[in-house]
């Protein structure tokens, strides 16, 4: 009888244990229910280890003492001894920055940040640094900055192929919570476009280092070590073997793909000299599969682009030794006309993103625009905070200063005059533009308009009464796709005709129509001076995040308390772009920004990234998911965040 009562008595202490764990609550664990008192979520974290929950952070304070690293046999062994064990044992693999674990068969070393606490937790993320001289590539292909950007776009774009040809991506099929999870690797998934990002790099040694993440596999919440194992001692080496190694690949494929990215990358920097502001190579296949699928149409449906003759300009490409010809836009003021479906946006569209060199066999190689051009359109609902649209907008009811300009919700001409204004402020040198998505009491007004509504009761001052002044006296060039209002026609320099996808010059024709039409009509709206808005300051603590952040897709970052909508910054071309944002405006959130407009800001961040690469929006953590983005498109973002005074006019901070 003693013996059965003790035995109930054992039976029963944990189930107490467990009882008392629950008073907690939902207070501030790291886990839903961990509160001070315990909970469930301390319930958990005795059981399973103490991880972070389901982000990247650690619930408690203890810092954490990497211990990892050594030889890869000891890697391996500590696979084998860590399998069964409970998830949070995977710690051990963790190593200091200076200290991972070394292969010496394929030349590399591999670094774990921080071993993910839980089989739902977010991957763990590594770092391979493969040796120079396993590497073997020979240093003429990263001898310069847009040379290296190009072979590790290269690298990146094998890396990824070879990780899905091995099904290296593909998570276990494991059913339920007690099936096996996890197993799966990610790389950063390339597009269209040659971007300098994290997932791969070659340094200026020439040594290799790849970021990426590993979903380490489990049952259930164990470990499940030997599938760990194959992961790591097969799956990886081989990815490295296939991808990233000189003598694994085609050299003369590698030869050319940096060639054509540096001559693309040269061709951009010499549009000044021929006084271009961008241009469209001929034979260039423009339009893409469709609006989801960035790859090039069908070259047997595609209509390739000719230049109208009296546009053609020639380049002699360094790299290649031969000669590009094709459409030359000049600086100034051109309209893209044209019926509709013939082809306008497509052109426009090209324009936007050959602020990106193109990857070859793209269809728009050496289709390119000023690295400073911006896509403005209307936004309605966004915010604008101590911005100057007085050039655009004046006069409002019950006087409301235009001057610094403040709304929480603005409308389509607001938001479009606030659009330009805050581009050309960051640096903005080229404005695109589609009528398809301007507000169009924002561009112009006709005749019969000004007659009904007098010029002194209108507010705004369209567009077209502007657009000759921004070029006049700052410099600033447009192009403007417009299908359905020919007042553009007068201070347009260029009128290009889209006529079944074939590009005509039809200037002179349009200043004859302009001629004729003065006669037998009032005139446009009076010209008007475009003057510099005030520059603005920003205010470092008003933009800290002060919660989790998290990319939600390419066009919504989630940044603390309040979600960050960037879907109608056009030139933003994928999630890794959006993730350098976000990393972007955590680390202005840390600068002090005194004495400093918000130019000067961002271009002493483009100055750090010049030097230190995009790792160092992020120290000491591996993060391969970032590709970077310019210093307009984070001064968009940043334009955009609805943090109350977080910009103020350079005068009044």
């Amino acid at each position: 009888l003693l013996i059965a009562l003790t035995s109930i008595v054992l039976q029963l202490t944990p189930v107490q244990s467990l009882s008392m764990s629950y008073r907690g609550g939902r207070g501030r664990g790291g886990s839903r229910g961990g509160g001070r008192g315990g909970g469930r979520g301390e319930y958990y974290k005795n059981k399973y280890g103490r991880g972070g929950g389901r982000g990247r952070g650690r619930s408690d304070d203890t810092p954490r003492i990497a211990s990892g690293g050594g030889s890869y046999s000891d890697l391996i062994n500590c696979l084998e001894r860590l399998d069964g064990k409970s998830y949070g044992a995977y710690h051990d693999l963790d190593t200091p920055l200076d200290r991972g674990w070394v292969n010496s068969e394929f030349g590399f070393s591999l670094f774990v940040e921080r071993a993910q606490s839980d089989p739902f937790a977010a991957p763990t993320r590594c770092r391979i640094i493969i040796d120079k001289a396993k590497a073997a590539f020979p240093p003429s292909l990263y001898s310069n900055r847009i040379r290296s950007m190009a072979l590790s776009d290269y690298l990146l774009r094998a890396l990824h192929a070879n990780c899905k040809k091995l099904g290296a991506d593909e998570a276990m099929g494991g059913k339920g919570w007690s099936g096996p999870k996890g197993g799966d690797m990610q790389v950063l998934e390339p597009c269209q476009h040659v971007l300098e990002q994290s997932a791969v790099r070659v340094d200026e040694n020439g040594n290799v280092v790849v970021q990426m993440s590993v979903n380490l596999p489990a049952r259930g919440r164990n470990i499940l070590g030997f599938a760990a194992k194959e992961i790591f001692s097969k799956t990886l080496p081989s990815m490295i073997g296939k991808s990233l190694l000189h003598k694994s690949l085609q050299a003369q494929n590698l030869q050319n793909h940096v060639d054509s990215i540096e001559d693309q990358c040269w061709l951009q920097t010499e549009l000044p000299s021929k006084n271009l502001i961008a241009f469209l190579r001929n034979g260039a296949v423009l339009p893409r599969i469709s609006g989801v699928d960035d790859r090039p149409m069908n070259s047997k449906t595609a209509v390739p682009f000719e230049s109208p003759k009296r546009l053609e300009v020639s380049f002699r490409l360094p790299n290649a030794g031969t000669t590009v010809t094709g459409m030359g836009i000049p600086k100034g003021i051109s309209l893209i006309c044209g019926g509709g479906f013939h082809g306008k946006s497509t052109v426009l569209q090209a324009l936007q993103v050959g602020v990106y060199a193109k990857i070859p066999g793209d269809g728009r190689e050496f289709c390119v625009t000023s690295p400073n051009a911006m896509k403005i359109r209307a936004e309605d609902g966004r915010n604008i905070q101590s911005c100057d649209i007085s050039s655009f907008i004046n006069n409002l009811p019950f006087g409301k200063d235009t001057s610094c300009f403040d709304t929480a919700d603005a409308s389509g001409s607001t938001s479009q005059a606030a659009n330009i204004v805050e581009a050309i402020e960051i640096g903005a040198d080229t404005l695109l533009l589609d009528e398809d998505t301007c507000a169009t009491n924002f561009m112009i007004r006709d005749s019969k308009m000004m007659q009904l509504v007098a010029p002194e009761k209108e507010p705004i001052t369209p567009f077209v009464s502007i657009v000759r002044s921004l070029y006049d006296e700052h410099g600033i060039s447009t192009v403007l796709v417009v299908g359905g209002a020919g007042d553009f026609f007068e201070p347009a320099d260029n009128v290009l005709v889209l006529d079944c996808y074939k590009c005509n010059d039809m200037t002179q024709r349009a200043k004859e129509i302009v001629v004729n039409a003065q006669d037998s009509r009032q005139s446009l709206p009076a010209k008007k001076e475009f003057h510099t808005a005030r520059p603005r300051s920003l205010i470092e603590n008003k933009i800290a995040p002060n919660g989790k952040v998290k990319v939600l897709s390419q066009e919504r970052i989630s940044y603390g308390e309040s979600e960050l909508d960037i879907s109608f910054v056009e030139q933003v071309v994928g999630k890794s772009q959006s993730a350098a944002i976000l990393n972007a405006l955590q680390h202005l959130s840390t600068q002090k920004h005194s004495n400093q407009t918000l130019k000067d800001s961002l271009l002493a961040l483009e100055k750090k990234l010049d030097s230190e690469g995009l790792s160092s929006l992020t120290p000491a953590q591996f993060n391969g998911g970032m590709s970077r983005a310019r210093i307009l498109e984070i001064g968009a973002a940043i334009n955009r965040l609805r943090r109350p005074n977080s910009l103020v006019q350079a005068q009044e901070k």
